[in-house]
């Protein structure tokens, strides 16, 4: 038998998944969209997971969740590990590229920069107050352009004169957008525009103050644009790596951290067939009036969170008893 540890990335946008062995191999991956539905998106990735194992002599022991919906499919998986995107993140791409010192990700909805020396995270920011140069701008401005955002690098790559675009803020950039197609710029040289608008928003932004050293791991779903990618090497001055994994980074790192909990416990992957429901409500126990996130199996208690003391689970516990 082999041991074998499964990491969950669950985003607002995506899901991802992998499992690896002893080692930190990747035996078996997953990407999917969530839906606005984290937990049937997590039953689908579990679906695909059990199908790339079967037949295999793998079996799995401990499982670890991240991303934004961490919490509630970690209570959903009874992962053994629940941490931050920044942790996860940082611990797989550690993993396949050890002399890393600064990671750009940016994803669907956010954006990150992350700051290692010696292998140690020292410094983090990220954005997630607005949409502006994430996968989501990209897709909303493929749309608008009538051009697959799959083929956006290469026509960055064919431009020769890139036009400006304000890319401070999604409303403006798709004014900007509009009115550079409107005058007769070329398609090439407004999607050119485009991505070093994105590069130069989050440098200017996410990585405000940070010191961008070499080497630079650059991830998450927008790293696939190679005109993006070609701008970040142009505006820092650096090579920049793009992992064939980068979009499965997060999923990776959480992975390795369930394997050295040392906690192992054959997981079932049965949990796919249960059927989970969420019930919020507000505590009403002091001036706080925490609101209370728990998650029901089959109709019985799992876990909670959101109160900011112990009364706050207890008292929503016992409402929905009522």
């Amino acid at each position: 038998m082999r041991k074998g540890y499964l990491g969950v990335d669950i985003g607002s946008i995506s899901t991802k998944a992998v499992v690896i062995d002893e080692e930190g191999t990747i035996l078996a991956e997953s990407y999917l969209w969530t839906e606005g539905n984290p937990i049937a998106a997590v039953k689908r990735v579990l679906l695909e997971m059990e199908s790339q194992l079967a037949g295999t002599d793998v079996c799995v022991l401990a499982s670890g969740t991240t991303g934004s919906a961490r919490e509630l499919i970690g209570s959903v998986l009874g992962a053994q590990v629940v941490k931050n995107e920044i942790t996860a993140h940082a611990m797989g791409t550690l993993s396949l590229h050890p002399d890393v010192r600064t990671i750009f990700e940016i994803g669907g909805q956010d954006s990150k920069i992350i700051v290692l020396r010696d292998g140690v995270p020292v410094d983090y920011a990220m954005n997630t107050l607005c949409a502006a140069g994430t996968g989501s701008f990209l897709s909303s401005q493929s749309r608008r352009l009538g051009i697959p955002v799959e083929e956006f690098g290469d026509y960055a790559l064919r431009s020769e004169r890139p036009t400006k675009i304000a890319g401070r803020c999604t409303v403006f950039a798709e004014s900007d957008l509009v009115h550079k197609a409107q005058i007769g710029y070329a398609i090439e040289d407004i999607i050119a525009g485009l991505c070093n608008a994105i590069v130069g928003n989050y440098l200017n932004n996410v990585g405000k103050g940070k010191e961008i050293q070499p080497p630079i791991v650059f991830q998450g779903g927008v790293s696939k644009n190679v005109g993006v990618v070609e701008a970040f090497k142009r505006l820092t001055g650096h090579d920049v790596q793009v992992d064939e994994c980068g979009h499965l980074m997060g999923a990776l790192g959480i992975a390795l951290l369930a394997r050295d909990t040392g906690v192992e416990e054959e997981f079932d992957f049965g949990v796919r067939d249960m059927s989970f429901d969420t019930v919020g409500d507000e505590c009403g126990g002091c001036a706080n009036n925490c609101e209370v996130v728990c998650v029901l199996r089959n109709g019985e208690f799992v876990d909670g969170w959101g109160n900011r003391c112990g009364t706050g689970i207890e008292r929503v516990k016992t409402s929905l008893r009522a």
